[in-house]
């Protein structure tokens, strides 16, 4: 088993990648909340890698507006209730949003709310596993592990443009 992690940069800015043999198990942004602890990283590697190589092309098309959906291979691992909840959040459609309270009313309990928040915040694949597309009530932006700046670029990158065209007037 080949633990490995390597930076390369974004629009997002200094983003950081993690894998473990040919699976994609992290993007952290500089500065992310709930880092795992050093193992979880393994050693540095160039950019170079292939998994690596083959992320940092899919990011930057996503970024660029030509990509809504990766192929990279992944898997984020975690607590039963987290991978609960990230599972969902890979249903969440590129353009849309969920709030928290409707992502734990789907899970069988509304006052799952802040779980339902600290899974999200925890999510080792933000991006891939989409949890800038969850929302506060009434569609407010509350907390991103790569700040909010980052989850508003992000949402109206997604935004559908009769959504944008609509701003125009």
């Amino acid at each position: 088993m080949t633990t490995r992690h390597t930076t390369i940069d974004s629009l997002l800015g200094r983003l950081t990648l993690t894998a473990q043999d040919d699976l994609l198990t992290g993007i952290f942004f500089e500065g992310h909340w709930h880092m795992p602890p050093s193992e979880f990283f393994g050693e540095a590697v160039p950019a170079e890698d292939p998994l690596f190589q083959q992320t940092a092309l899919e990011l930057g098309e996503y970024l660029a507006g030509e990509r809504t959906v990766f192929d990279v291979p992944f898997k984020a691992s975690g607590n039963p209730f987290q991978e609960r909840v990230w599972a969902r959040l890979k249903e969440i459609p590129y353009g849309e949003t969920v709030s928290y309270g409707e992502l734990a009313t789907e899970l069988g309990d509304r006052n799952l709310s802040q779980a339902v928040g600290s899974a999200v915040g925890r999510n080792p694949l933000s991006i891939i596993i989409p949890c800038h597309r969850v929302v506060g009530r009434d569609g407010k932006l509350t907390g991103y592990a790569g700040g909010l700046d980052n989850k508003r670029f992000l949402l109206e990158l997604e935004e559908p443009a009769a959504a944008k065209e609509s701003k125009l007037f």
